[in-house]
């Protein structure tokens, strides 16, 4: 059932990423442009909605919102914090009193759990939007903010070897990525890192001293790059390394320890660097189709859906199945992790698979990128 006039709200929810401000601009212009509706911008997400805190949104009163294209962060705050399903009935009280006929939410695969939740309490219009740098919200080849992290975590690797590469050290440069290496692994195919560990396939640091080693035997190379995603595991986790600032710095201190030859080493985190900057094209194009398509969705009265990129075109999904199937992992039999062994790099104690061409296959398999 369609909604002839809509009082529509947006938020964004958990951690900052580039590309939110693109979506919040696409919903906005869509919303009322095409459709003449009205539209609030939550501020603080959930926070927002228990302390009423909500402004008007309109294209004419953001100059237009061009202004946005640019513009890293979110205009509307966010928040990935607080007992928030401990206070869902202020939360969905908010959503009521501020007369909300729908609410789009650009958010991550935890606050979608959230979210979720909440909007089958409250009996809410809900539409979400993936966004995280992550890139591990299920059902959908990419999220906003991911594209502009790679771009930014190459570009900090180009320099970063630069220095090695003219004094001969090993650097251990630590990504984003609890749960999932998408991060890692995509920036350190594209950045030239000769070792890559995520969370998906355990490393040792006798594998690592190996590949170190082989580097040098095989190109008489004294330096390298070492990408490692903060929740990469070793095959036999040591106690102390939660004694650690960071993962970085365990895995420096090991190969110290246990490097057969002599290394310099130096640890680099990037830490929030990698939320920051203006998105890519590829976040803005995806924040403009996916705010677009969840504009109609709220049209057609059809909600309780994701919008997802899938084969290159923005789909919807149930949200009730990607919150069923969250995170998505890196496959450790996957395209990109077959490629990056193809091309000599470490990512952990896996064997190398033989390729198979997916065309072969009984069932079709389609390597997204």
């Amino acid at each position: 059932m369609s909604i002839s006039r809509k009082r529509l709200g947006v938020f964004t929810s958990g951690g900052d990423c580039p590309g939110l401000n693109t979506a919040i601009r696409a919903i906005v212009a869509h919303a009322t442009l095409s459709y003449g509706w009205e539209v609030l911008g939550i501020l603080h997400a959930t926070q927002g909605l228990i302390e009423r805190k909500a402004i008007p949104l309109n294209a004419e009163g953001l100059g237009g919102m061009d202004v946005l294209l640019n513009m890293g962060g979110t205009i509307l705050g966010a928040i990935n914090r607080g007992d928030t399903l401990g206070r869902a009935d202020e939360v969905i009280a908010g959503y009521n009193e501020l007369g909300l006929d729908a609410l789009i939410a650009i958010c991550g695969d935890g606050s979608l759990k959230i979210l979720h939740q909440l909007a089958q309490k409250g009996n809410w219009n809900f539409l979400a939007v993936p966004k995280t740098i992550d890139n591990d919200v299920a059902l959908t080849d990419r999220a906003i903010g991911f594209d502009t992290a790679v771009n930014t975590v190459v570009e900090a690797l180009s320099r970063i070897t630069s220095t090695a590469a003219s004094h001969d050290r090993v650097f251990v440069v630590e990504v984003m990525g609890r749960t999932a290496g998408h991060l890692a692994l995509y920036s350190g195919i594209a950045g030239g890192a000769d070792i890559i560990l995520i969370p998906e396939i355990p490393y040792s640091i006798e594998g690592i001293c190996q590949h170190l080693q082989k580097l040098r035997d095989r190109w008489g190379r004294k330096f390298a790059l070492i990408v490692v995603a903060e929740g990469a595991k070793a095959l036999e986790q040591d106690a102390n390394h939660c004694h650690y600032s960071s993962i970085a710095h365990y895995i420096a201190d090991k190969i110290a320890q246990y490097s057969p030859i002599p290394i310099e080493l130096r640890v680099s985190v990037l830490g929030h660097i990698q939320r920051g900057g203006a998105p890519m094209a590829m976040d803005r194009l995806l924040a403009a189709g996916m705010g677009h398509t969840a504009v109609d969705l709220a049209a057609q009265g059809t909600f309780d859906r994701m919008v997802a990129w899938q084969a290159g075109q923005v789909v919807t999904v149930p949200i009730a199945d990607v919150v069923a199937k969250c995170p998505r992992h890196v496959d450790p039999d996957s395209f990109l992790i077959r490629t990056a062994q193809g091309l000599g790099i470490y990512v952990g104690d896996k064997p190398m698979l033989p390729y198979v061409d997916p065309t072969l296959c009984r069932n079709e398999v389609i390597c997204a990128i």
